[in-house]
């Protein structure tokens, strides 16, 4: 095996086995190999599973040990269900950020979204909340939150993890907030932040600052541009407009914000047939006037978050798929207790490869694993 396999075992092979000891008739790093596979292939239940792998065994020891066989269905179940899902979702967190390209001022995007199928037993659906690369196109790591209102505590935990050095952070309104600010410098990175009126004080004081400009643009120096989209049935119009805050806000303002640089505006009138929408957003951003064009592209890149399974570029197979986050089995009692969709950490692999898997390599079963060996070895 080549190094790169290497170092995917090795955060692989550091898991703890759930399993006694006695009685132990397969290796764990074997299992959770092969069900990354099937997974890859889009198989969903273990009965599916164990089939492949039967058929594959051939090719399968070429890589695994498989002292034993193919495990059995039953096996992959209850491992499955035993394997702790953090431990999991960290060790391939671990390998996604050692296979990462650095791209300076990457845009990292966080955002929360509820997953579909995740309500049960009166409890409320699961939230999670996401750091998407926008220039690896993939998903760095993932929160899961009771509501929505947990993104708030849900955020800074993430930021601690991540390599976020030179990066550019943004995250909308909800995640607006001092602790998440503070946490965002002390890991050397810049950020965007949408304001929203909730923000009192803060967004009053923008507010001031852009009427300043809009009474006389001449005495303020400011940062403006334009853009006209057509298409899907609407027309916008779209203005952009940045000024220097550390001038225009008030100093208790300035030093309860770490590092506030810059005021953004966003401005758009759209029209779809004879209705006529105007909104006007308001951002903070800790990077200068003079990178003002990087400033103005933030929120547009941020949304590849929502947009990210039209997004061209897939890195590899989709890595994305490494860092989605587990949930409970419990939280799935409508699924058959066979299903790996059910279990936590199958469900980590599945559901984000399924967003790529047909699109990029087509219908072939061995497509996907073969380009995976292939890139270890």
């Amino acid at each position: 095996m080549g190094t790169k396999f290497k170092s995917l075992a090795c955060h692989l092979g550091a898991l703890p086995d759930p399993r006694k000891v006695k009685g132990r008739r397969h290796v764990l790093l074997d299992v959770l190999v092969i069900a990354v596979l099937a997974a890859l292939c889009g198989i969903d239940d273990w009965e599916s599973t164990v089939y492949f792998a039967r058929g594959q065994e051939d090719w399968l020891r070429t890589f695994l040990a498989l002292p034993n066989g193919i495990p059995s269905h039953d096996t992959f179940n209850r491992i499955f269900r035993m394997l702790d899902p953090r431990a999991f979702g960290e060790a391939f967190l671990a390998w996604v950020g050692g296979i990462r390209e650095k791209i300076p001022e990457d845009v990292v995007a966080f955002d929360g979204k509820t997953l579909r199928a995740s309500l049960c037993q009166g409890k409320p659906p699961l939230h999670v909340v996401s750091a998407w690369s926008v220039g690896n196109g993939m998903v760095l790591g993932q929160r899961a939150v009771d509501e929505k209102s947990n993104e708030i505590k849900a955020i800074p935990e993430l930021v601690k993890i991540l390599d976020l050095r030179g990066c550019i952070v943004t995250i909308d309104a909800m995640g607006c907030q001092k602790a998440i600010v503070e946490e965002n410098v002390a890991r050397k990175a810049d950020y965007v932040l949408a304001v929203k009126a909730d923000q009192e004080r803060l967004f009053e004081a923008i507010q001031a600052s852009f009427a300043t400009l809009d009474a006389d643009p001449s005495a303020v120096p400011h940062f403006s541009t334009e853009s006209q989209e057509e298409g899907h049935g609407r027309k916008e119009f779209r203005r952009v407009t940045i000024v220097d805050g550390v001038h225009r806000l008030p100093e208790d303002i300035l030093f309860s914000w770490p590092r506030l640089e810059t005021l953004m505006r966003i401005q758009t009138v759209t029209q779809r047939g004879d209705k006529v929408e105007r909104e006007e957003r308001f951002f903070i951003s800790s990077m200068p006037m003079r990178r003002a064009e990087t400033i103005a592209r933030c929120p547009r890149l941020h949304w590849g978050i929502e947009s990210r399974r039209r997004l061209p570029r897939i890195i590899g197979w989709s890595l994305c798929w490494a860092s989605r986050v587990a949930t409970t089995p419990s939280s799935y009692p409508g699924r058959r207790p066979t299903s790996p969709s059910r279990t936590p950490s199958f469900r980590s692999i599945r559901s984000c490869w399924a967003e790529a898997r047909g699109r990029y390599f087509g219908t072939h079963l061995l497509v996907a694993c073969t380009t995976l060996i292939e890139n270890f070895r």
